[in-house]
């Protein structure tokens, strides 16, 4: 074998060898969504059968008919709505509006407010749940859609975020603005804004998911089971003798796992635009 011919087979082995590792590495990362497309469809004698098997013998939709019988699953994605999309869309105005003055305004101060912000990250989400519930109980908010949205509504990450992006464009706009008698919510509206459209979308995508994956939130903040979410819903699930039907909450999770392939599908190429790609028009 000559030289030239090694370097062909070395370079094609090592070519199916990183194939053969992206393969399954693919499929460690499709299995457990698999496991709960299958699950979802099994009766009760085979999601309980050992040993287990993976695809099922017997389709059925039964598991599907009893998430809305168990539980208020109608009211439960509605509040899921209504609470990740509130707390999106008050998080991408407030956040927006924050980084646009940290980032396109001088004043005394910004330096400081901006450190304290990124500061603000730093501390464990669990070690402000208890004042805030606090606070929340105290103004009557506690099972209302006002009480999950509110102490939301803003987010350091999403002012932090923005505030870069905005950096990056050119100031050139807002001065030719300015002289034209634009006011800064003008130029904010009609020039930031239409130019920041990807990372408005990639940090709308990022908190709505995060939100409506939330457990620990919605589980501290709501008592009645009428006010809860998807994921919060799924925990009071219980069967004869305190068994967990596991058919019927995979049937649970198929449900609350599709908006969120659907939001992906519908905006990933917003999602992937690069900065470069927003060229200014």
């Amino acid at each position: 074998m000559t030289t030239c011919t090694r370097r062909r087979f070395i370079g094609r082995l090592t070519n199916w060898l990183f194939f053969a590792a992206l393969l399954l590495v693919a499929l460690l990362i499709v299995l457990p969504i698999a496991i709960i497309v299958f699950t979802a469809f099994k009766p009760v004698t085979e999601v309980n059968a050992f040993p287990p098997t993976l695809v099922p013998g017997t389709w059925t939709l039964d598991n599907f008919t009893r998430i809305f019988t168990d539980l208020p699953f109608a009211r439960l994605i509605l509040n899921s709505f209504v609470f990740a999309g509130g707390v999106t869309l008050f998080a991408l105005t407030f956040d927006s509006l924050a980084a646009y003055v940290l980032a396109r305004i001088d004043f005394r101060g910004s330096n400081l407010l901006l450190i304290a912000i990124i500061a603000s990250l730093m501390v464990p989400f669990q070690a402000t749940l208890i004042p805030v519930y606090q606070l929340v109980a105290d103004l009557g908010w506690i099972n209302s859609y006002t009480g999950l949205i509110a102490p939301r509504a803003a987010d350091a990450f999403g002012i932090f975020f923005l505030r870069q992006f905005f950096l990056s464009l050119p100031r050139d706009l807002d001065n030719a603005a300015r002289i034209d008698g634009a006011s800064e919510f003008r130029i904010f509206r009609s020039i930031v804004l239409p130019n920041a459209v990807p990372a408005l979308v990639t940090l709308g995508i990022y908190t709505f998911i995060n939100n409506w994956n939330d457990l620990l939130w919605p589980l501290v903040f709501t008592t009645d089971q009428q006010m809860g979410t998807i994921t919060s819903g799924l925990t009071l699930l219980t069967g004869p003798d305190g068994i967990i039907p596991y058919g019927v909450m995979m049937a649970g999770s198929l449900i609350a796992l599709a908006p969120l392939a659907v939001l992906f599908l519908l905006l990933q190429k917003r999602f992937i635009q690069s900065v470069a790609s927003t060229g200014l028009k």
